[in-house]
C-alpha cells in the first residue's frame, strides 16, 4: 500500500487567528487624543496668564495716575481739620498756643484710642 502524500501544491494555511475587528481605541489613538486635550489645556493656561497680567498692569498705571488726585483729597482733609482745630482750640482757651519748638508744618498722625481701658 502506498503512502499518502500531501496534494501537489502542499495543504492550504491554517487560520489560527480570529477575525474579528479591534474593539476600541488603539493606544497610540488614545496618547494623541490625551496630548491635543493637554496641549490645549496649556494653550488656554497660557493665554488667561497673559490676560490677568495685562489686567494687573492696566489696574497698577490707574493706581499710579490716581495718586495725585488723591493726595490732593488728603491735603485738603488734613487742612480743613488743622484750621477745626485751630478754631476748637481757640474756642476753648481764649487763644492759639504754639506747642512746637519751630514753625515747620509737622504733618499730624491721627490714632483710634479705645474708649474704656481695662487694666
Amino acid at each position: 500500500m502506498p503512502q499518502d502524500m500531501p496534494p501537489v501544491g502542499g495543504y492550504g494555511a491554517v487560520q489560527y487567528k480570529r477575525n474579528l475587528p479591534a474593539r476600541g481605541f488603539r493606544p497610540a489613538t488614545m496618547l494623541a487624543i490625551g496630548g491635543g486635550i493637554v496641549i490645549f489645556g496649556w494653550y488656554k493656561l497660557i493665554i488667561g496668564i497673559r490676560e490677568q497680567n495685562e489686567y494687573a498692569r492696566e489696574k497698577m498705571w490707574s493706581r499710579i495716575h490716581l495718586i495725585p488726585l488723591l493726595q490732593a483729597e488728603e491735603d485738603r482733609d488734613l487742612v480743613r481739620r488743622h484750621l477745626a482745630d485751630q478754631a476748637r482750640e481757640k474756642q476753648l482757651l481764649g487763644e492759639n498756643l504754639k506747642v512746637y519748638n519751630s514753625d515747620r508744618y509737622v504733618r499730624p498722625t491721627f490714632a483710634i484710642t479705645p474708649g474704656q481701658t481695662t487694666k
